[in-house]
């Protein structure tokens, strides 16, 4: 009797053992799976650590090249008007004709004009100068010809008396040697030098003649020459030479001041804005407060739109060339994408502002500019401000 207790304590400690160890058991497999489970804490560090690898900054959306103000002379008033808001055009084309356009336009005419009629006298006194120094010319051949004949005829002679002189002269010696010898007389050796002195005489007549003959043809032939370069040079340095000229400049500059009233496209783009209409007159350039006076239009290359970042001047040491950009705005469906193209040179204040109102309003930054992969979507949203995340760890 006194055993059957201890054996009923003993089991009911038996199954409470049991619980307990079961209980053990599933408090461990409770602790490892808890273990197991991830910790939104370490989830929420590692966004924040992800989200720390992009720069943020605001920016303004425009058309590569940026914005251009065409405009023209000031005072100037716009006579016709040839483009409207959204047009497209290609480097140029004609924007708008000015008031002056007109009267430009006839200076042009009465300018070309006057150089025909500068080229035409320039022609005929031309056609006048080649007839002279034809003229010249023949009057020289005229005169050469006989003189050269004459010399020929001349120098023909020298040789024949040349020889004559040589006969003579060997004659002259045989009688000497005859007259030595006794074979001749006196008188007769006396009669072979006279004639050989004739012969010395005429050889020498002859070529003084044919020397001098030399002399008048080369004389004539300078004279005739000189003439001929007269007429050239004279044609060259004439009077309508002279008037060609100024009335070539003439017309260069009638052209240049005409050009000043035609307005044209300095680059393809499009149309963003137009602020002078047919009629109005071109103000000075002013400032007003913080508004500029602008152009006659303004246009832009919207077939490709770049983002200009405002990056703070803290953080522009990891901007780089190529890094990926992601930019939005509750204007824009979603985000677009784009690529660094190129990283500002100098410090500026920032000029896009952003809502809050606790924001600081005169920040030190650098202008970085994103090339946008889609430009379709923003083609028409020059200057929206927008917000840009630029992607510094890959």
């Amino acid at each position: 009797m006194g055993d059957k207790p201890f054996l009923k304590s003993s089991g009911k400690w038996m199954i409470s053992g049991a619980v307990v160890l079961a209980l053990g058991f599933g408090g461990v497999g409770v602790f490892q799976a808890f273990q197991q489970q991830p910790n939104p804490a370490n989830n929420d560090s590692k966004s924040a650590s992800e989200k720390s690898s992009a720069i943020s900054a605001l920016g303004r959306i425009e058309p590569a090249g940026q914005v251009l103000q065409v405009g023209g002379p000031t005072g100037e008033r716009v006579l016709q008007l040839l483009v409207k808001e959204g047009q497209q055009l290609e480097k140029g084309e004609t924007i708008a004709f000015l008031e002056s356009y007109p009267e430009r336009q006839a200076e042009v005419k009465l300018a070309a004009s006057r150089l025909l009629e500068a080229q035409n006298r320039f022609i005929a006194e031309r056609e006048l100068g080649k007839a002279q120094g034809q003229e010249a010319r023949t009057r020289r051949n005229q005169a050469e010809t006989p003189k050269m004949r004459e010399i020929a005829a001349q120098d023909a002679l020298v040789k024949q008396s040349k020889v004559e002189y040589e006969q003579a002269k060997i004659t002259l010696k045989r009688y000497e040697f005859l007259q030595k010898a006794g074979a001749v007389s006196k008188q007769e050796l006396d009669d072979r030098f006279l004639s050989f002195r004739s012969k010395q005489q005429q050889l020498n007549n002859a070529i003084a003649t044919l020397a001098m003959l030399q002399e008048e043809l080369q004389t004539n032939s300078n004279n005739a020459r000189a003439q001929i370069n007269r007429t050239k040079v004279g044609t060259l340095r004439s009077q309508a030479q002279i008037d060609l000229a100024s009335a070539k400049s003439n017309l260069e500059l009638a052209k240049a001041r005409m050009t000043r009233t035609i307005i044209r496209a300095p680059n393809a783009g499009q149309i963003l804005k137009v602020h002078i209409r047919q009629g109005e007159a071109i103000p000075a350039v002013s400032t007003s407060g913080s508004e500029v006076q602008k152009g006659i239009v303004e246009m832009g290359n919207t077939r490709q739109m770049y983002v200009v970042a405002e990056v703070y001047e803290t953080d522009i040491n990891q901007i780089q060339i190529g890094q990926l950009a992601k930019i939005n705005s509750p204007v824009i469906k979603g985000e677009i994408e784009g690529t660094v193209d190129k990283i500002g040179l100098k410090i500026g204040k920032n000029d896009v502002v952003g809502t809050d109102p606790a924001a600081n309003t005169d920040s030190r930054v650098v202008e970085v500019k994103v090339r946008l992969h889609n430009s379709i979507a923003v083609s028409g949203l020059t200057n929206l401000q927008v917000n840009v995340a630029i992607q510094t760890e890959s």
